[in-house]
């Protein structure tokens, strides 16, 4: 009797450690998702009321090309944690590094677009109340876009290294979760800030 029960709270305890990463990223995507719903909601209700311009119907521009590429990489990223469930580290490697090159080229985006908007149209955080939620909902999506890539950087180190191996495929997953994440968050920016609010 006693053995059986040690072996449900063995049983038990082996899939709380399976799962806690899961539930902790979870946990943390949920937090993350507020603070942008909130940043989202100041945006629309400043969009318009901005006293002076540039407005963004006069500056902004839609990132199509930059959108395409974030979105891929939540393809690139969920088939290179299939490579490595199935054991192909090279497919995974390779695949992993396509995914940071096109966050990377996101991010090169995103730089260009503000360097073309502060020195060329004149819009800064301070301009106006249309610059101020700009940067502010963009650059929080710019911040988790490094965050995510910096992350995924240590793991490609990690694998040129020859330690990523099948059994840390969960963690990949885990990982991989905080990029759908930020991909799917972009969908929403792109779509209130260069849909909606033009």
């Amino acid at each position: 009797m006693n053995a059986a029960s040690m072996t449900v709270a063995e049983a038990r305890m082996e899939w709380d450690r399976s799962d806690r990463g899961r539930v902790g990223m979870l946990s943390l995507i949920a937090a993350e998702a507020a603070i942008f719903t909130i940043f989202v909601v100041a945006y629309l209700f400043y969009v318009g009321k901005s006293l002076t311009g540039p407005m963004p119907k006069d500056v902004l521009s839609a990132p199509i090309f930059y959108t395409i590429c974030l979105l891929s990489s939540s393809l690139t990223i969920h088939l290179a944690a299939k490579s490595l469930r199935q054991g192909s580290g090279l497919r995974f490697g390779i695949l992993w590094l396509t995914t940071i090159a096109l966050g990377a080229a996101f991010l090169y985006g995103t730089a260009t677009e503000w360097h073309r908007l502060i020195y060329h149209e004149g819009l800064t955080i301070s301009t106006n109340l249309f610059g101020t939620t700009y940067y502010s909902l963009v650059g929080l999506h710019g911040f988790h876009v490094v965050a995510g890539l910096l992350a995924l950087s240590i793991v490609m180190v990690f694998t040129l290294l020859g330690d990523v191996r099948p059994e840390h495929a969960e963690r990949v997953d885990v990982l991989s979760l905080y990029w759908h994440f930020v991909d799917g968050v972009w969908i929403v920016v792109f779509t209130v800030v260069y849909v909606i609010g033009r």
